[in-house]
């Protein structure tokens, strides 16, 4: 695979597969040492600082919440080295889902994610089964 989008968007695909899997290795081989997972307010531990806490955090999403994740749209740099996506995290144990975006920043040969921001679709609101846009 030559073009650096499409590069991206593999592996954008792949870390939600092993997010999914909820395969620690495999989380941690998607992000360079120095990775970082901000979030917005209100997660604790956040942000999860390098590959063994992102993988750790996503391990145990899986586990506690029976989370799985989906990608509805994927955007990439012409370069390859950033990308935008719309996702949900679905957390079937608990029946609720949260909708949001997250930005991505890939090292400079596109092997690794250093760092990737996530923006929720709106407030969390324990009073509501999916967090999303209102009437979306």
């Amino acid at each position: 695979m030559t073009n650096p989008a499409e590069k991206s968007e593999a592996l954008i695909r792949h870390y939600f597969d092993m997010c999914n899997a909820a395969d620690h290795q495999g989380l941690v081989d998607c992000f360079t040492e120095e990775g970082v997972h901000y979030f917005p307010p209100g997660l604790p531990g956040a942000p999860w600082r390098g590959p063994q806490a992102i993988a750790d955090g996503w391990v145990n999403c899986v586990e506690n919440l029976g989370s799985k994740w989906t990608i509805e749209k994927v955007l990439v740099s012409a370069d390859g080295r950033e990308a935008v996506i719309e996702w949900t995290h679905w957390k079937t144990s608990v029946g609720e889902a949260l909708r949001g975006d997250e930005w991505y920043i890939f090292n400079d040969d596109i092997s690794r994610i250093e760092e990737i921001r996530a923006y929720y679709a709106s407030p969390v609101s324990k009073a509501e089964p999916v967090n999303q846009l209102h009437d979306f």
